[in-house]
């Protein structure tokens, strides 16, 4: 039977495709340096990855290598800087807070963050101290340095000095200190003014990336965490995410977008869908149990890509292609899934091998069911009729499936019609899993059921094409599925009349 969508699930597939922007500060895992704090920034077609960096503002800007600044202890606050990290914490030794009013402070050249690459014995330290620091990019998480105020969402303080790996210098800090005092220590080069900011680290394209919450070629989902691929192979990284909700709100954003994109970039070549997905190889090698490839529905045929089509040539070198009514689309539930991975389906192709895919969000799920009813009815729409060689009694027949007339079998050499009926007449069947289907007719005048039996060569594809006939006829009955056929229908047909060029459909012609 014809799969409908319920109204839920087109609510669902609908939000998904409405583009999104997004703004927060996440932790970024980068091979196997500790994770460190950066800035996601997304737009329409574009993933922004951040780091904080100080950079030179005065004049024409330009990043910092080492400063070396001065400060002079005051009467009252000390120096007015905090440290942590340290050789026997086995991480550099950063600056972790800078006092308010303080020497540190008025300097403008020291930063939460700067690591201190030559430093006096600060405890014994006279009246003046010569810090030589450079701004550590990636220092990591867990030392909780507070980040730039102003890119520090509302919702979220600013973070305090962390116990962890605390050095417990504070130099003399107090709180309570008031005092303006004149500060003897400025920038070396007069005019030079330093602030840190948020500088871009990798710019992720969206059209055509995929996202992945699985460690790579495994059914093990990471908790709370995702990584981009971009068309050309530039990785995000693995972004960590402080909640499951937080996560899942992102992954569908950065879908979203995708998808928005993919969409309007198809919507001129006869494109009903493609995407990412990942397959689930047949034969696992060493731990790779999944491997990415590129899927596209178009015009009679599914494609599937190791990397996404860009030229025409493209097109001619899918590593396989199926007819779409050939082929049976599937969404994998509860026991049907094959491992740890949630939202699956299964193609079984005209050869009766299944072949699982995998995607991260059940709204992709429900855009590659839309998608692969919509193809199916569109070629079936086209086509209108299909023929298959079949053999009944030791003689060579053909079956042809009508979406109008129904079943007909005729003789493949007079074209004598054997017998005809229409879809609703079809009561049930059976076949052996090899090459036999029984169907069983119900007879329009006696009422009884009336056997035939026929032996296909390619019986998967056969099977598969009367499903899609079936479940084109019940879509027409869908009103639901009649308005989102026709919403999609107008950048589609004028697509399909230039690959494909005026459709001339030739019925045979059967002689009583």
């Amino acid at each position: 039977r014809a799969r409908t969508f319920h109204c839920s699930k087109l609510h669902l597939a609908r939000q998904f495709e409405v583009l999104t922007t997004k703004t927060g500060i996440y932790l970024l895992q980068d091979g196997s340096e500790e994770p460190f704090n950066i800035r996601l920034h997304l737009a329409k077609d574009i993933l922004t990855i951040q780091e904080q960096d100080v950079i030179c503002v005065s004049g024409e800007p330009f990043y910092s290598s080492e400063r070396t600044v001065t400060i002079r202890r005051q009467t009252i606050g000390g120096f007015g800087l905090s440290i942590k990290g340290g050789a026997e914490h086995k991480i550099p030794v950063v600056i972790s807070k800078i006092s308010k009013e303080q020497k540190a402070e008025l300097s403008g050249l020291l930063f939460i963050g700067d690591g201190i690459l030559q430093v006096q014995v600060l405890r014994n330290a006279g009246e003046e101290v010569t810090l030589t620091v450079s701004f550590l990019k990636r220092t990591p998480a867990f030392l909780k340095l507070p980040l730039c105020e102003d890119c520090i969402p509302s919702d979220q303080s600013s973070g305090t000095s962390s116990p962890l790996c605390d050095s417990g210098l504070h130099l003399n800090y107090h709180p309570n200190n008031t005092d303006t005092l004149s500060c003897s220590s400025w920038p070396m080069s007069p005019g030079l003014r330093w602030e840190k900011r948020w500088v871009d680290l990798r710019l992720i394209p969206l059209l055509h990336a995929r996202l992945s919450q699985y460690v790579p070629g495994t059914d093990i989902c990471r908790q709370n965490a995702f990584q981009v691929i971009a068309v050309d192979g530039v990785c995000s990284g693995v972004i960590q995410c402080p909640s499951v909700d937080e996560c899942t709100d992102w992954l569908q954003a950065i879908a979203s977008n995708t998808s928005a994109l993919t969409k309007h970039n198809v919507s001129t070549i006869a494109i009903i869908f493609m995407g990412w997905v990942d397959e689930k190889e047949q034969d696992s090698v060493q731990d790779r149990m999944y491997t990415s490839k590129f899927l596209a529905l178009r015009g009679s045929s599914l494609f599937k890509f190791s990397a996404p089509p860009v030229t025409t040539w493209d097109w001619t070198r899918a590593e396989k292609s199926f007819t779409v009514y050939e082929i049976m689309f599937k969404i994998l539930k509860g026991n049907e899934l094959v491992d740890k991975r949630k939202h699956c389906f299964s193609v079984q192709t005209d050869s009766g091998e299944d072949i699982f895919f995998s995607v991260e969000l059940e709204c992709e799920l429900l855009l590659w069911e839309k998608a692969f009813q919509m193809a199916t009815f569109f070629e079936v729409e086209r086509i209108q009729c299909k023929t298959y060689a079949c053999i009944v009694d030791s003689h060579l027949m053909g079956l042809t499936i009508d979406f109008s007339m129904g079943f007909v079998c005729f003789d493949a050499a007079t074209k004598a019609v054997l017998w005809r009926y229409k879809f609703s007449q079809l009561k049930g069947s059976s076949d052996d899993g090899k090459s036999k289907i029984k169907f069983l007719f119900q007879n329009p005048d006696t009422k009884l059921i009336e056997a035939k039996e026929l032996e296909f060569s390619n019986l998967f594809a056969v099977l598969h094409c009367i499903h899609a006939f079936f479940a084109a006829k019940v879509a027409c009955l869908d009103p639901m599925f009649v308005s989102s056929r026709n919403a999609a229908m107008a950048p589609v047909v004028s697509a399909t009349s230039t690959l494909t060029g005026p459709s001339q459909i030739s019925k045979l012609k059967y002689t009583s």
